[in-house]
């Protein structure tokens, strides 16, 4: 499996416009090329320019408590704000995680402020990376299936964004020494031309790109770029464009894809970058076991000790499935056990419990041993069947961004909106099957049921609760209410701008209604 070599960008960046001047570090055998500004001449060799955009990849490592893309503080912004997960973790832990999840939190939030600063790092270092790669000497073709990775990322980046907080600064390029204080890179653009710089992006990767067989294991692909600018599209209601694009996967013109079996591997070590893989993030150990891995991802969200047992220690505990995601499942549907970790009850005084034993034979001893009844499976990563370095904070699980059922779903929904009632049955069939179940009216509704309980814990849901809000109104509130938590229109569709970096630009950057 390809890997890449970890480098966090420790150098936090502040406003937009101060991350994407701050110089790009790393690890170096792979970053060791001159700071932005300082790459003289009108040429780039061709080991540099990949370098350049292995940096971009590097990025999407950030996790931990500082800057984050990809860790502990995004999924608390996906999962744990939506109806799948709760907070978790020992009741008084991390308030701030808390506030996410009951909706009460403001602009003074150490995820949102992370989270932010962990986007703006990786879109820095895509700028950079675009701003040299185009004078390197080597030939056209090449050229451009990196300038198209990048993009492809890039384009990514600025779409979690967008679903965050709305209209952000629109950085497309590394500005110019003399830009420094230029209130064009700290103002917000509108979410409309957000999404256009997104589209153009990843248009470009979707002409730019080859196919998953004739590229490295990992690398941004057409079909990935494909897959994610079809996924933009059902969140534009275009639904022709959506169901175009998914359509050049299902129907193999972009690769060969399909349905991983058994379900519940997918997330594992044998299911990384299957057949079902489009897009994901790359870890894994290599001989200097070099921490290449989201840090904290797993061991953040694995199963906590608490109260009676004495077992060693999984995790923090932290995004623990909602009982209401647990009642999602039919009967007999096979990706609720592939899907969520269940506590098995504490037996009875004067009785043994076996405990529940986890898919490598792991045993948590007894409910009164954890402090929380659920876990996410999807998150947890094998200490004893599953290649590691020992060390918990980097366990290398590679973590899916965009995998076949989705796209399937993307057609499914998209047909389902234009009258396409054959194709959007045959593509809900086909998930469903692969889960156990059969046949059920293809009815748009029953497709976003379907995403619910196939993407479970994939940190789309709360995403997913917004577009779907724009397309059924009066859909959000009452899912939130039934969990006793208060969701206020027109301000907790998105997160609030940092107020750090809000002080930052000197009151250019205005905040979200509400906040």
């Amino acid at each position: 499996m390809k890997t890449y070599t970890n480098a966090f960008f420790r150098r936090a960046g502040t406003a937009a416009l101060a991350a994407s001047l701050a110089l790009v570090s790393g690890c170096k055998d792979y970053l060791d090329v001159p700071p932005q500004g300082q790459l003289s001449g009108d040429t780039v060799d061709p080991a540099t320019a990949q370098k350049l955009v292995d940096g971009v990849y590097n990025a999407m490592y950030q996790g931990g408590f500082g800057n984050d893309v990809h860790g502990l503080q995004f999924v608390i912004l996906t999962d744990i704000a939506s109806d799948d997960s709760d907070k978790g973790s020992s009741p008084n832990d991390y308030k701030d995680a808390l506030d996410v999840d009951n909706f009460t939190l403001g602009s003074t939030n150490s995820n949102v402020n992370n989270v932010w600063k962990g986007y703006y790092q990786a879109i820095a270092s895509a700028n950079q990376a675009l701003d040299k790669v185009p004078l390197s000497t080597a030939p056209t073709a090449t050229k451009n299936d990196l300038i198209g990775q990048v993009r492809f990322l890039r384009g990514y980046f600025y779409f979690n964004l967008v679903r965050l907080f709305g209209g952000v600064p629109k950085l497309d390029r590394v500005p110019l020494p003399s830009e420094a204080n230029s209130a064009a890179f700290q103002t917000r653009a509108s979410a409309a031309d957000i999404y256009s710089l997104i589209i153009s992006d990843l248009q470009f990767a979707v002409d730019n790109l080859p196919v998953k067989s004739a590229t490295q294991v990992g690398r941004a692909t057409k079909a990935a770029a494909q897959g994610m600018l079809a996924k933009v599209y059902l969140y534009q209601k275009n639904y022709q464009k959506a169901f175009d694009l998914s359509n050049e996967i299902v129907t193999g013109k972009s690769g060969s894809y399909g349905l991983f079996r058994p379900y519940a591997d997918i997330w594992r070590t044998a299911g990384a970058n299957s057949s079902e893989s489009i897009f994901e993030v790359q870890t894994g150990i290599n001989a200097a076991c070099n921490n290449s891995a989201v840090e904290l991802y797993v061991v953040s969200q694995g199963p906590r000790a608490g109260g009676k047992g004495g077992w060693a220690d999984l995790g923090f505990g932290f995004n623990s499935p909602s009982s209401d995601l647990a009642n999602a499942y039919e009967t007999g549907d096979v990706r609720r056990a592939g899907s969520i970790i269940f506590i098995q009850p504490t037996a009875p005084a004067g009785q043994r419990s076996t405990g529940t034993v986890l898919w490598d034979g792991f045993r948590i001893p007894s409910k009164d041993s954890v402090e929380n009844s659920r876990y996410s499976y999807k998150a947890y990563h094998s200490r004893k069947q599953e290649p590691n370095c020992g060390n918990n904070d980097f366990l290398p699980k590679n973590i899916r961004v965009l995998r076949y059922a989705e796209v399937l779903l993307i057609r499914a929904e998209a047909a389902a909106q234009l009258g396409n009632a054959a194709t959007a049955q045959t593509d809900l069939d086909a998930v469903r099957n692969r889960a156990g179940l059969t046949t059920k009216p293809a009815t748009v509704a029953n497709i976003w049921q379907e995403r619910r309980v196939e993407l479970a814990l994939e940190h789309d849901r709360f995403f997913d609760l917004v577009r779907q809000e724009s397309v059924m109104p009066g859909r959000i509130v009452p899912i939130f209410t039934a969990q006793g938590k208060t969701f206020t229109k027109g301000k907790n569709e998105l997160f609030p701008i940092p107020q750090p970096q809000i002080d930052l630009s000197g009151g250019l950057l205005t905040q979200n209604p509400g906040y």
